[in-house]
């Protein structure tokens, strides 16, 4: 009686191993939807990461560039009319960088960072001294579509980006 059991027991269980082998094939077609739906929802955000990122570098770029232009005005009394003589490392990997306005006799100058793709924000930014010369005001404005064209700005005044689909960032 014993062995009957112990072989109908062991008869009960290779049957139920042969069952549970492997994966039906709808089981898997369904991971790979639900795998595909989430790729397809993360990516547009990872991608827009990416374009953020690289936003950041031309405001911290032009950011520099600002407080460098502050520096060469109180060594110089005046600003400078290029990049090249400003003690600041500037990369234009993704953005083409610039010095707009400046001049001997202004206490303003302006700065572009204009994307190299069309597929990010362009960034300008400017750097004026009071009239008194104890003060620096700056500003930096970001288009707010995807361009190659950077916003003019004419004022370091709040929300004074001279271009039109242009806002003023912190």
């Amino acid at each position: 009686m014993k062995s009957t059991f112990t072989a109908k027991y062991l008869q009960h269980l290779t049957s139920k191993k042969k069952n549970n082998e492997g994966f039906t094939l709808i089981e898997l077609l369904v991971v790979i939807i639900i795998v595909g739906v989430l790729a397809a929802i993360a990516l547009p955000s990872f991608l827009n990461q990416i374009g953020k990122a690289r936003g950041s570098e031309a405001k911290s770029t032009l950011g520099t560039i600002n407080r460098s232009q502050q520096a060469y005005r109180l060594e110089n009394n005046t600003f400078a009319t290029a990049t090249g003589t400003l003690d600041a490392r500037i990369t234009e990997k993704f953005y083409n960088v610039g010095v707009t306005a400046a001049g001997v006799n202004t206490t303003f100058a302006a700065h572009t960072a204009a994307a190299v793709n069309g597929d990010l924000k362009s960034y300008g930014s400017a750097v004026s001294q009071a009239a008194d010369g104890t003060s620096f005001s700056q500003i930096v404005c970001e288009t707010e579509a995807n361009t190659q064209t950077a916003p003019a700005v004419t004022s370091t005044a709040a929300g004074h980006c001279a271009t039109l689909n242009s806002k003023s960032v912190e």
